[in-house]
């Protein structure tokens, strides 16, 4: 009798404890969820809604339990599975892992969201993609040119045909389709003598590579963008604001809500930033659906929801983060109260 009754007794605690961490994991992730709700009404929701599910798993044990008796069992067994399904399935376990995941992977998110983040306001605020596409261009006309030089040069050094003739004529049309411009003109001089010949290479490549001055100036300002000076601002003050949460990053709680709200608002603008002038970055994986979004959603907020981040884990954005892990101590944690439950409040042979 004493040993049932410090089983009973020792079952209780064991179930408040373990009630207590699964119905504070439930509740941190109700306030991140709905931040506007008071933390007391999330505990007064968490509490009723385990104690709902224990009754569940409860009407499941009794219901299988052929020691007692029970009226209508199989009823029963519904019951308790549809109880279950619902308070334990759909809520607890869920929120759980919600929470046990977040608190861990949190401080890399926000690192990461705002690491990311800045980075591709570094290249809209060093015009990074235009400046590359500027460089490709001027580079390819530059060794067209360098290649034309070379075949000029064969040309008019040639041993069999030496001097400014009609295949050098030819050679200046290409020049100027490459240059863009209506024609350049070739020089009088025949260039009977070697020394002649090198003053004629000399003279073409002076002029040659003046108009190429020209046309790298030409592709610059047709390629540059015509709001480039808003942009660069706009995404220079957006980046400074953000560095001011680096630097206070190591003082910030980041498990209150409000602060994980705070740092969201300061992504916020540089997202939209980033969307706005999408066409001038470069994204990487996945994140163009996430910055051109037409609802934007910053990673950082996408952790306060424990549907958003259940979703993620389905989409495989997760893998090698444990999430799973914390899936099973979530099962383990609501599992071990559950016993302990039905330990404590069993219905011995003698129930009716």
């Amino acid at each position: 009798m004493e040993q049932n009754k410090f089983l009973k007794i020792f079952s209780i605690i064991a179930f408040l404890a373990f009630a207590s961490v699964s119905c504070w994991a439930t509740a941190e992730s109700l306030h991140l969820l709905l931040p506007s709700w008071p933390v007391v009404m999330c505990w007064i929701v968490t509490i009723g809604f385990f104690f709902i599910a224990s009754l569940g798993t409860k009407m499941i044990a009794d219901s299988l339990n052929q020691n007692v008796y029970i009226e209508k069992r199989s009823l029963m067994l519904i019951g308790g599975i549809l109880i279950t399904l619902v308070f334990w399935l759909l809520c607890s376990m869920p929120t759980n892992t919600h929470t046990f995941f977040y608190r861990n992977v949190i401080s890399d998110v926000v690192s990461s969201d705002i690491t990311t983040t800045q980075g591709y306001l570094d290249q809209l605020k060093e015009n990074t993609v235009i400046e590359a596409k500027i460089d490709t261009a001027c580079i390819k006309v530059e060794n067209e040119v360098t290649s034309k030089l070379a075949e000029l040069q064969a040309e008019i050094n040639n041993e069999f045909n030496p001097g400014n003739g009609p295949k050098t004529k030819q050679i200046l049309a290409e020049f100027a389709n490459i240059l863009g411009v209506t024609k350049i003109e070739p020089l009088s001089s025949v260039g009977s003598t070697a020394r002649d010949r090198q003053k004629i290479i000399n003279s073409y490549r002076s002029k040659i590579l003046s108009l190429l001055e020209v046309k790298k100036q030409n592709i610059r300002s047709q390629m540059s963008a015509p709001d480039e000076k808003v942009y660069r601002s706009r995404a220079n003050t957006d980046w400074k604001n953000l560095n001011e949460i680096v630097k206070a990053q190591d003082s910030l709680d980041l498990n209150k809500a409000e602060v994980i709200y705070m740092i969201n608002e300061r992504l916020v603008k540089p997202y939209a930033t980033i969307k706005t002038y999408s066409k001038y970055v470069k994204f990487n994986d996945y994140d163009e659906e996430i910055y051109t979004a037409e609802n934007q959603v910053t990673k950082v907020k996408k952790m306060l929801s424990v549907f958003d981040v259940w979703k993620d884990f389905f989409a495989g954005r997760y893998a090698g983060h444990g999430f799973v892990f914390w899936v099973i101590i979530s099962i383990l944690v609501d599992l071990a109260a559950f016993i302990f439950f039905d330990l404590a409040f069993r219905k011995d042979g003698n129930s009716i």
